[in-house]
C-alpha cells in the first residue's frame, strides 16, 4: 500500500461531504426580473411561525424541516415548476443551502440566495403579511 493511500482516502471523504449547492451568483435585479417574467419562483424555507410573521409576495413556502423529513416527490411537483429557476431564501442564507441540497437531488434548478428575508425586503422585494 502506498504511503499516500491514507491521504487519498481522506481527500475522497472530504469531497463526499461537500455541499451540492452554493449561493447563486445571480444579482437581486436578475432574480426580480426572472420571477416577474415567470422564469423563476421564490421559495421560502423558513418555518411556519417565521412565514406567518411576514413573507415575500408571491413566494411559495416549503419549510426546511419538511424537506428534511422527506417531502415526497409528488408534493414537490405540485408546488414547484419542473423547469425554471427556483430561488430559495431563509432568514440569513444558511437553511436555504441545506434545502438546495435536498431539492437538487429531486432534479430542480435551485439557486439559494445569500440574502435573507429582511435583506430581500430592504432590496425592494414586496412583503406580504
Amino acid at each position: 500500500m502506498s504511503r499516500f493511500a491514507p491521504l487519498a482516502v481522506l481527500a475522497l471523504a472530504l469531497l463526499g461531504t461537500a455541499r451540492a449547492a452554493d449561493p447563486t451568483t445571480d444579482t437581486l435585479d436578475t432574480v426580480k426580473k426572472n420571477v416577474a417574467d415567470g422564469k423563476a419562483v421564490l421559495v421560502d424555507v423558513r418555518e411556519l411561525a417565521e412565514w406567518k410573521d411576514g413573507h415575500l409576495k408571491g413566494a411559495k413556502h416549503i419549510p426546511l424541516s419538511e424537506l428534511k423529513a422527506g417531502t415526497d416527490a409528488e408534493k414537490l411537483k405540485k408546488l414547484l415548476p419542473e423547469k425554471g429557476a427556483i430561488y430559495l431564501h431563509c432568514a440569513a442564507g444558511k437553511r436555504c443551502l441545506a434545502a438546495a441540497d435536498i431539492l437538487k437531488k429531486h432534479g430542480y434548478d435551485v439557486r439559494p440566495l445569500k440574502d435573507g428575508f429582511g435583506a430581500l425586503v430592504k432590496a425592494g422585494f414586496p412583503e406580504d403579511k
